[in-house]
C-alpha cells in the first residue's frame, strides 16, 4: 500500500488547486477591473503561480502540486494572502464567490491578449458573459488509462461536490433562485458539463485528435467538462466547483476529491468499482445541485430512489474512511460535514441578504469569509 503513502516517492495522486478571486472597490463593493496593475508585481512574487483571466477584475491563482492537504492549506492561504496584499496596495480587496452579487458583465473591461480576443471573437456574448469564478482541483493520475477509469466513476460524484461549494446565487442584482447560477452562465459554452464516458485512453485520445483536426479546437484545452483528463499535466482535474468562499471550504472540496480518487482507485485495482451510470442521469442531480444545493434531494441510481443530499455528504464521508488517515485529510474531509448541517456559502449570503435586503452586505461578508484564517501579507518592493 505504499503507492498510497503521499510521502512514497511512487505516489502518483498529488494535488493541485487552482482560485479565481473577485477583486472588489471597497467603497463601491463593485468588481473593479485591476489585473494588469496587480499583475507585474504579482509575477515578481509568485511567478507562474498567478495569471490573467479574461475580464479584468478576475485573478487566478494555482499551488504548486502537493502531496498532503496539510501542503495544500500553505499553498492555499500564501497565495490568498499574497493576492490580497498585492489588491490592498491600491486601496482594493478580494472576494472568493462563484458570481459577483450585482456587477454587470456588460461593463468589465477585457484583458488584451489574442487569447482572449479570439475566444470572444468566436463565441461573442456567451464568452463576454463569463463573469464567473471557479475552484479547479487537479489529482495527479498514474497513466493515462486510469485516468479515464477514474473519469467514467468519479462523474457520479460531481453533482454532489457542486451543491457543496454553491457560492453564486445571485446575478447582476437580482436572486436566481439557483445556488449555483455560474454552472447556468458556463453551460452556454460548447464542450461543458458532464463528461461522456470512454472505453479506453486511445478512445478518448481519438475524440480529442477528431475534433483538432475538424478544427473545433486547437488543443485539449478546449474541452471544459466538469472533469477531464488534463492534456499537459497528467491529472484529472475537477471543474465541476463554484470557487469556496472560506478555505476550510476550499481545503474540504479538494481533500475529498483527492480521497475519492485513491478509493476509486483502489477498488479499480480490487475490481470492485462503481458502475458507471449514463451521462443524462448524472445530470439529473447537477440540475437538482445547480437549483437547490444541499437543501434538495438526490438521486441514488444504485437504489433508484431519491436521497437527502446532506444524508449523501455523510455517505461520501463514510466511503474515503479509511483512506483519509493514510493521506492525512481526515479533519479536512470531516469539515464537509459542517458545510452539510451549516450550509454553503450561497446558503450564508441569501441569509444576508435576507436580514439586510443589501447586497453590498453580501459582498462585505464574502470578503471578511475569504480571508478567515488568512494572514495578510505586504509584499516588499
Amino acid at each position: 500500500m505504499s503507492v498510497y503513502n503521499p510521502m512514497d516517492s511512487d505516489f502518483a495522486f498529488t494535488l493541485g488547486i487552482e482560485e479565481e478571486y473577485q477583486i472588489i472597490d471597497p467603497d463601491t463593493r463593485e468588481l473593479r477591473s485591476y489585473i494588469t496593475q496587480i499583475l507585474e508585481p504579482g509575477r515578481m512574487i509568485l511567478r507562474e503561480q498567478i495569471k490573467p483571466e479574461m475580464h479584468q477584475s478576475i485573478v487566478e491563482v494555482g499551488t504548486k502540486p502537493c502531496r498532503t492537504i496539510t501542503e495544500a492549506r500553505a499553498e492555499i492561504t500564501h497565495l490568498r494572502g499574497t493576492i490580497a496584499g498585492l489588491a490592498a496596495r491600491h486601496g482594493l480587496k478580494i472576494a472568493a464567490a462563484g458570481t459577483h452579487p450585482f456587477s454587470s458583465w456588460m461593463t468589465q473591461e477585457i484583458t488584451p491578449h489574442e487569447r482572449y480576443d479570439a475566444m470572444v471573437g468566436e463565441m461573442q456574448d456567451a464568452a463576454l458573459q463569463l463573469l464567473i469564478f471557479g475552484m479547479h482541483c487537479h489529482v495527479g493520475m498514474p497513466s493515462n488509462e486510469a485516468s479515464i477509469e477514474l473519469m467514467n466513476v468519479a462523474r457520479y460524484i460531481c453533482p454532489h461536490l457542486l451543491a457543496l461549494s454553491t457560492s453564486s446565487p445571485f446575478w447582476m442584482g437580482r436572486n436566481t433562485g439557483f445556488k449555483s447560477y455560474r454552472s447556468v452562465v458556463f453551460s452556454g459554452f460548447p464542450r461543458t458539463g458532464t463528461p461522456p464516458s470512454f472505453n479506453s485512453a486511445g478512445e478518448f485520445e481519438r475524440y480529442i485528435q477528431l475534433l483538432i483536426n475538424t478544427g473545433c479546437i486547437d488543443n485539449g484545452k478546449k474541452i471544459w467538462w466538469d472533469l477531464r483528463p488534463h492534456p499537459f499535466f497528467g491529472t484529472l482535474e475537477f471543474r465541476v466547483c463554484d470557487i469556496a468562499t472560506r478555505v476550510e471550504e476550499c481545503l474540504a472540496l479538494a481533500a475529498v476529491m483527492q480521497a475519492l480518487i485513491v478509493k476509486f482507485y483502489i477498488m479499480f485495482e480490487e475490481n470492485t468499482t462503481f458502475r458507471v451510470y449514463r451521462r443524462a442521469l448524472i445530470n439529473e442531480n447537477k440540475w437538482r445541485a445547480q437549483r437547490w444545493g444541499l437543501d434538495t434531494k438526490m438521486i441514488d441510481f444504485g437504489k433508484r430512489a431519491e436521497v437527502d443530499t446532506k444524508a449523501l455528504v455523510y455517505e461520501i464521508v463514510k466511503l474515503v474512511d479509511d483512506v483519509v488517515d493514510m493521506l492525512g485529510s481526515r479533519k479536512e474531509v470531516e469539515y464537509l460535514l459542517k458545510i452539510a448541517e451549516g450550509g454553503s456559502s450561497a446558503d450564508r449570503q441569501l441569509h444576508i441578504f435576507a436580514e439586510t435586503n443589501d447586497l453590498r452586505a453580501v459582498v462585505d461578508n464574502l470578503v471578511a469569509e475569504t480571508m478567515e484564517g488568512v494572514e495578510l501579507l505586504t509584499p516588499q518592493g
